[in-house]
């Protein structure tokens, strides 16, 4: 199989639970301050030169934001992931078996140390395009 270039092509084809619908309705219409700086900041509007969707299911899960044309997965974890570290794991791991990137920022440094959350998530950007093949 050459780089970059996985069974899914094409994010219709991510298992989907249409049960989820109307959650990911209400979390987005809910986000955390975190979700919400960095969809302002740097999702909204193709600022990244990508589009991204917010809630979006994948399999039985609802993740903050994603982009189809890169694979990326990208979770602003605040309080309620405490204690569920097991569960995240479990949860990346699906998310990875389907060729998805899950990248993990902490609620605290995207709302008090952007320009650092920034600046990491273009590097991230730029080595999945590399992975990828995308440039």
């Amino acid at each position: 199989m050459p780089k970059g270039k996985g069974l899914i092509t094409n994010y219709r084809e991510l298992p989907y639970n249409p049960a989820l619908k109307q959650r990911a309705r209400e979390m987005r219409n809910n986000s955390t301050k975190g979700e919400i700086k960095f969809w302002c900041e740097l999702l909204r509007k193709k600022q990244t030169g990508y589009k991204f969707y917010r809630q979006k299911i994948i399999d039985h899960f609802i993740v903050d934001f994603y982009c189809a044309k890169l694979k990326i997965v990208i979770e602003i974890d605040g309080t309620s992931h405490e204690g569920k570290e097991e569960y995240d794991k479990r949860r990346e791991s699906v998310l990875e078996s389907l060729e998805l990137k899950v990248i993990r920022y902490n609620d605290l440094p995207v709302l008090n140390n952007f320009h650092l959350v920034e600046q990491d998530f273009k590097k991230q950007i730029k080595s999945r395009e590399l992975e990828l093949e995308v440039i």
